[in-house]
């Protein structure tokens, strides 16, 4: 299939192309809703965190109010954060192949417009966010550090991923926090555990870009680990299922959980056997699988906590 005018080089054949009005179409990509596996992996800390709280209160299922609301605020601020990005990244953007093709600098959305556009899902995010309660409130708005800074790490530091990680693991303390209106050692090693789980998948990601990051500049884990980056992993990912276990345990979890830990475990190995740093289809390819291994994770949690009500 030929790529639709304006698609995004690694997007191509999604429902933004081929369904959404012309006119909505650079928004919608500049949400990443062509995209939208970087709103699976922001969203399911929220949901593995949710369920860690149901173990640990007892319950036989996370509060599915805070499972919906968590999906609405995960697309939201993720096309949010990306739409910053943009606008941040717009001059670096053209240096990059897969990234020149982006809506502001292929000139299909002014940085006006995409301002904003930013205001808008921010907002949406806010009124998300306000359906809590008032730490959860307070915790979700301390994040905001972390997304505006986070575009500029590249420029700075070889270790963006963990500055990444900060971010997109904030999920795993709010739906502790949403349940208990405060913060345990579960929901900070459940936090510390998806950091390690950031560093390993956004390293695969960036490997798309290696060569045209180094032309230009720009700093990676991908471009510090090079070669290294199967070892990197095994120790970044190791350190995720560790910590996530003794999440997990911490709060409560039995057999079924601990099943699953060992599916999620066994996910992350195979992505580090298929791993081959050279080939950038199947980088991304192994960076979208990391949804499969944060579901697998998250229906143990929710399994757990329903079968201890019946065992």
């Amino acid at each position: 299939m030929s790529p639709a005018a304006g698609s995004v080089a690694d997007a191509t054949g999604n429902w933004v192309d081929t369904l959404a009005p012309a006119w909505a179409r650079p928004y919608l990509r500049l949400a990443r809703l062509d995209r939208p596996i970087g709103s699976w992996l922001l969203l399911l800390p929220c949901w593995w965190s949710a369920a860690l709280a149901a173990i640990a209160a007892h319950q036989t299922i996370p509060n599915l109010s805070h499972v919906a609301l968590f999906f609405a605020g995960a697309f939201a601020m993720r096309g949010a954060g990306c739409t910053w990005n943009d606008i941040v990244d717009r001059d670096l953007d053209r240096s990059v192949e897969r990234t020149r093709s982006r809506p502001i600098p292929s000139g299909q959305v002014s940085v006006l417009q995409a301002a904003f556009f930013l205001a808008l899902q921010a907002l949406v995010g806010f009124a998300v966010l306000m359906l809590f309660n008032r730490f959860t409130v307070a915790l979700g708005i301390a994040s905001l550090a972390i997304v505006l800074i986070y575009p500029f790490m590249k420029r700075i530091t070889y270790w963006p991923q963990i500055v990444l990680g900060l971010a997109f693991s904030w999920g795993a303390l709010m739906g502790w926090a949403a349940a208990f209106g405060r913060l345990d050692v579960p929901a900070l090693l459940l936090y510390a555990g998806a950091i390690a789980w950031v560093i390993g998948y956004d390293t695969i990601y960036a490997h798309q870009d290696r060569e045209d990051d180094a032309m230009i500049g720009i700093k990676s884990t991908a471009l510090l680990f090079g070669e290294r980056t199967r070892a990197m992993l095994a120790l970044f990912y190791g350190l995720a299922a560790v910590l996530v276990g003794a999440a997990g345990f911490s709060a409560g979890g039995g057999i079924v959980f601990a099943l699953f830990l060992l599916g999620f475990a066994a996910h992350l190995a195979w992505q580090i056997v298929r791993l081959d740093i050279h080939d950038a289809d199947r980088c991304l390819a192994l960076f979208k699988s990391d949804r499969d291994a944060g579901l697998i994770l998250f229906v143990g949690l929710l399994l757990d906590a329903v079968l201890k009500r019946f065992v």
